[in-house]
């Protein structure tokens, strides 16, 4: 048997404290139409009562992001045994220009916003949605001959970060970039 031939993700789902207002929040700082939202008393998968409202966002380029509300659960929380800039929901805009834009925007909109941030090969902003979440948008910067580069080396970066469990140096060109650029 071979594994399935994948047509991309059909969606990503998190859990949200009101899903109203994480709409209207996805459509005020990003422009995300709201697709549909699908309700139960039940969970399908599972049978369990447990009620819910599953709402879905248009990401761009047929991505969707999708939160569920649970009243009956625990308040949510996040991952405490977790770094807060671990997880995180990032977004791809068109260009450096669009970046610098958004921030304006979201700073507009009294969000706190941290960047741009220098990644060698993208900048990003972050800012965190009503949920806790942290939202990155990122502008790629890279050159072929870059990801050419990152991808040549990352089975072995992989290999000796499994071995040794210490940052391998195959990719410190990307940020010894960067701090030239400074």
């Amino acid at each position: 048997m071979s594994a399935p031939s994948l047509k991309g993700v059909h969606h990503v789902a998190y859990r949200c404290k009101d899903a109203k207002q994480t709409v209207e929040f996805y459509q005020k700082t990003l422009g995300m139409d709201f697709q549909l939202a699908i309700a139960e008393n039940s969970v399908p998968s599972t049978g369990e009562p447990d009620p819910y409202m599953h709402v879905f966002l248009d990401a761009g380029n047929n991505n969707v992001l999708a939160f569920f509300e649970l009243p009956t659960q625990p308040d949510m929380d996040r991952d405490h045994n977790t770094p807060i800039w671990v997880q995180h929901i990032a977004f791809r805009v068109g260009s450096l220009n669009e970046l610098l834009a958004a921030k304006a925007h979201l700073e507009g909109l009294s969000l706190d916003v941290l960047g741009p941030v220098h990644h060698g090969i993208f900048k990003s902003i972050y800012f965190f949605d009503p949920n806790g979440h942290r939202i990155e948008l990122a502008a790629d910067i890279s050159t072929p001959e870059q990801m050419q580069l990152l991808g040549d080396v990352a089975d072995e970066m992989l290999t000796q970060w499994a071995d040794t469990k210490v940052a391998p140096r195959h990719a410190a060109w990307l940020h010894e970039k960067i701090a030239n650029e400074s």
